[in-house]
């Protein structure tokens, strides 16, 4: 389907403050009074609030890694969850020292009740986490929007995949650049997936597709490529960031999480994983007579999700090209940790390589 890529940045020069930009409603409403169907993907997780300038796009970074930071309510700070580096939250933005600089937070329940009130007497169904804990949920929303013709369909990322609707002819992207500010290196590639897979559902019957992209980041490799339907310079542009930057798949990475319901305790052990990691690198390298630092040791740093269940979260992030010296290092690190704790089951390690998801 054509792609259309809006610059929100632009709509709020025009005095434009609704979330939708003046293109996407216009496409919304004419959908409705043709009765065809439209679907509206706004992908936010509860813990990837970042702050964002409204006025010039400016999203606030780490100095030393090329990912966002994440806002912490109960400090009021930015924080990188890779290297711990944070700054006070600011008040204006340090680029164009505009007062429009907040949290981004809008979600889908918030974005049904505007559709509602935008679109006086469109009908409106929403697929999120909330509206689909029940058994058979995903089939009876999916249903009922077939069946009843159910004007807007409004959802995460669960309303991207795979489905096959022939009266939809428009898809809309809300802040289509919130992916890339979650703290993770995968971000890209995430958002460039979303948008190919999201953008597939429109125009699948006998009327074309029309796919409108909301951006305050129209500069994004990803955003671009997505747009252009062109898997091959993504893949290029992100083959070469991976390697700049030493992710996956020029090495491999693990996670190790020490959790408990003692923030303190939690803290003391994983420095002493910390420590037990350390050694065991520095004996294999001395065994197999590797040059220079074949390994890197991030942390220990509170992860994005600090605290889970209950229970304080510490990560050490390890990053080695030789994947059997890795494996070799975190099974006996395990060993040692679960030896020495004996009955003490008040702090647990977990161990993750090369996961799915950083958080």
């Amino acid at each position: 389907p054509k792609i259309e890529l809006i610059d929100m940045r632009e709509e709020l020069k025009k005095g434009n403050r609704s979330i939708f930009s003046t293109r996407l409603s216009e496409e919304i409403q004419k959908n409705i009074e043709m009765s065809r169907q439209t679907i509206l993907l706004l992908n936010r997780r509860g813990y990837s609030t970042f702050v964002l300038c409204r006025n010039c796009g400016y999203v606030a970074k780490c100095a030393n890694c090329s990912i966002s930071l994440t806002y912490h309510a109960l400090y009021d700070r930015l924080t990188c969850h890779y290297c711990g580096y944070t700054i006070k939250a600011p008040k204006v933005c340090p680029m164009c020292k505009s007062s429009y600089i907040k949290h981004f937070g809008l979600g889908t329940q918030k974005l049904e009740e505007e559709v509602k009130k935008q679109f006086n007497g469109c009908t409106v169904i929403r697929m999120d986490s909330d509206t689909t804990s029940f058994k058979n949920s995903h089939a009876a929303i999916l249903n009922k929007f077939r069946e009843e013709n159910i004007n807007i369909l409004v959802g995460t990322q669960m309303v991207a995949k795979g489905h096959d609707f022939p009266n939809v002819t428009l898809v809309g992207v809300l802040a289509a650049d919130s992916i890339l500010n979650i703290a993770e290196y995968k971000a890209p590639e995430k958002t460039f997936q979303l948008l190919t897979q999201v953008a597939g559902r429109a125009g699948r019957g006998n009327e074309p597709g029309r796919v409108i992209i909301q951006s305050y980041n129209t500069e994004n490799y990803s955003i671009l490529a997505a747009c252009n339907h062109d898997y091959t310079s993504f893949y290029n542009q992100e083959k070469l960031l991976r390697k700049e930057m030493n992710y996956p798949p020029f090495t491999n990475i693990a996670v190790a999480i020490l959790s408990g319901s003692n923030d303190k305790k939690v803290m003391e052990n994983s420095n002493f994983v910390k420590d037990i990691i350390f050694q065991y690198f520095k004996d294999e390298a001395k065994d197999k007579n590797m040059v220079g630092d074949p390994y890197e040791i991030l942390g220990p740093m509170k992860p994005p999700i600090a605290r889970l269940k209950n229970k304080y979260r510490w990560r050490i992030v390890i990053k080695c090209s030789d994947l059997e010296v890795l494996l070799n290092v975190l099974t006996k690190t395990s060993d040692d940790f679960n030896r020495i704790k004996g009955n003490d089951s008040s702090v647990q390690l977990s161990i993750d390589i090369n996961p799915v998801s950083m958080l």
